[in-house]
């Protein structure tokens, strides 16, 4: 049905890929898989995964085997591994990739199979069941979001939602944010002043944290909430001097400024906001839904914890996006893929997707699943109730096919902190970023040609 692996990738297109970091990641996926009876297309065949630690679990290589007669095998990702996997003709069967920066990339770099004909064919992935995240995995050759299908994410959250623990909020007087009305962005940064604890010039508790999945998708998100788009319009640049761009780029500095919450100037001793957020010494985290599978686990933690819908910029459009999508992609040149879409389907749709959508570690990417989400205690009751008003305000944040996520991130990290610690302007900042990347974005665009 789909032709086996042709030439191997030429020395432009490694160049192209070999110029990426590897994009960073969601939460990794979880749980144990559950027992279903499917057909067995495949059956017998090996499908080479390259995944991260937990992207699938051992005990759900033994459940696929079980369910549907095909071995996986897993390697583990590695970015430098994949390029070598493909210049030499054999990637692997399905890769993981974080489909809100990285479809943009593998696609326009000519290495990832069009899924539409498969999904087409599929009577457990079907198109009206698809959640509109996984339209971050659809690209035309120019805008993310539209066009062919080329991967699909395993669950996912709206990044710019927020946990809060309302003893913090309690304690400081400050007034719980609306279930289902927005605070401005402004508002959310006062309230993290007022939250934030200190002992001795020592932060005790961050008043909150937002720093979204990497500061590239983090960048875009806030533009778009301040109405405009990170990148020109064929996405070959940036330009943090227009004014949608500058003032979401702002109010990150000022956030960093404040100290109010992690950053490169004041990391976070535990490297993200779970454990912090856990121990009480966190008062707002700005994580999606998923985070919730983890609050759960603690009942006290759970009964003071409520979801608020992403923030708005004054004047601006409400959105809430994905950074992540994280999920499974198909190399063009894969030699398996009929059994790969076998696994696929069954990730995606059977057993490991009833699991994870009960978990409350993400929102499931099919609407089919949605009840299986936890919904026993008052508390889930509650955070169920602000996520499904807020999945209405989901809309694709196009990302530039021509860096990679991970790529843009470093040249951020290498300009931003001067600005955090005062030592550079807003203004000052915004004309090196548009220097140091652009610089990247136009190598990229003359690798893919």
């Amino acid at each position: 049905m789909h032709p086996r692996a042709g030439a191997p990738l030429s020395r432009r297109r490694f160049l192209a890929l070999s110029g990426a970091g590897a994009a960073v990641g969601t939460v990794a996926l979880g749980g144990c898989a559950l027992q279903v009876s499917t057909g067995v297309s495949g059956a017998g065949e090996t499908v080479t995964v390259m995944a991260k630690d937990g992207d699938i679990t051992t005990d759900q290589v033994t459940q696929a085997h079980k369910d549907i007669g095909i071995k996986i095998h897993l390697v583990r990702y590695d970015l430098t591994k994949l390029i070598a996997m493909m210049t030499t003709g054999a990637p692997p069967d399905l890769v993981r990739g974080v489909g809100a920066v990285d479809a943009p990339y593998f696609v326009a770099r000519d290495v990832a199979e069009n899924l539409d004909p498969y999904f087409a064919g599929s009577s457990v992935l079907k198109a009206d069941d698809l959640d509109p995240v996984n339209d971050l995995w659809r690209y035309d050759g120019h805008t993310q979001g539209k066009g062919p299908r080329y991967g699909m994410a395993k669950d996912f959250s709206q990044d710019s939602m927020y946990w809060y623990n309302t003893a913090h909020f309690d304690k400081a007087g400050v007034a719980y944010p609306p279930e289902t009305q927005p605070v401005t962005y402004e508002q959310w940064l006062e309230d993290a002043k007022r939250l934030t604890q200190r002992k001795n010039g020592q932060t005790t508790v961050f008043g909150g944290s937002y720093n979204g999945l990497n500061a590239p998708g983090l960048l875009a998100g806030l533009t778009a909430a301040a109405g405009g788009s990170l990148f020109s319009d064929d996405f070959s640049r940036v330009d943090f001097t227009a004014p949608e761009a500058r003032k979401a780029l702002a109010w990150y500095i000022d956030y960093c400024r404040a100290k109010v919450g992690p950053s490169l100037i004041q990391p976070d001793p535990n490297g993200w906001d779970g454990p912090t957020y856990q121990a009480g010494r966190m008062a707002m985290t700005g994580s999606g839904y998923w985070l919730g599978g983890m609050i759960d686990t603690d009942k006290k933690l759970a009964q003071v914890s409520r979801l608020a819908p992403a923030p708005v910029f004054e004047g601006g459009p409400r959105l809430s996006p994905c950074q992540g999508g994280t999920g499974l992609w198909m190399p063009k040149k894969a030699q398996n893929k009929d059994a790969a879409w076998r696994v696929f389907e069954w990730f995606f749709g059977e057993a490991p997707a009833k699991e994870r959508a009960s978990s409350g570690w993400g929102i499931p990417s099919l609407k089919s699943l949605r009840p299986l989400m936890p919904s026993q205690e008052s508390y889930q009751k509650r955070a169920l109730r602000v996520q499904e008003a807020e999945l209405k305000h989901f809309s694709v944040t196009a990302f530039t096919p021509y860096a990679s996520a991970d790529a843009l991130a470093a040249l951020f990290n290498q300009a931003a902190p001067a600005a955090m610690s005062g030592g550079i302007s807003v203004d000052t900042l915004a004309g090196r970023l548009n220097s140091s990347m652009n610089e990247q974005l136009k190598r990229g665009k003359e690798q893919v040609g």
